[in-house]
């Protein structure tokens, strides 16, 4: 399997041929570009994410930290970001998801990444959900 900047390069040199199907579980994987909130310039991750109700849930676990990825920060200091989905470039909104989202939301991303739950027990914090809304 690809890992980071790799997998980003990869994945953007054949539209998601290579870097999008992810693990044993039926995940798949977008490549998320925030604006880095103190360097200004664009940072990419490659996550895992899920279709739900039009948009696209991604989970800030960051293995089990103790804190949230930069990429989460980079978000809430600004929403508007690009997502790349195998060839489809479009930009969205992030937005966090609501407690009752986040609660229908987490079985279905556990299904495909089951080790989510995993990193549930390694912090204290709520690891949120983030909704990537097409605009």
């Amino acid at each position: 399997m690809l890992y980071g900047a790799e997998h980003i390069k990869r994945y953007e040199e054949t539209d998601g041929a290579e870097g999008y199907d992810w693990g044993d579980h039926g995940a798949h994987i977008l490549i998320l570009s925030t604006i880095g909130r103190k360097s200004g310039e664009e940072r990419k991750n490659a996550l895992i994410f899920r279709e739900v109700d039009g948009g696209y849930a991604i989970v800030s676990s960051k293995g089990g930290a103790p804190k949230h990825p930069d990429w989460h920060f980079n978000l809430e200091a600004d929403p508007n970001v690009k997502v790349q989905i195998k060839g489809d470039k479009f930009a969205a909104k992030a937005r966090v998801a609501s407690d009752e989202e986040r609660a229908a939301i987490w079985p279905k991303m556990v299904e495909i990444w089951p080790d989510y739950d995993e990193y549930t027990k390694k912090t204290d914090r709520v690891i949120p959900i983030v909704i990537l809304e097409r605009q």
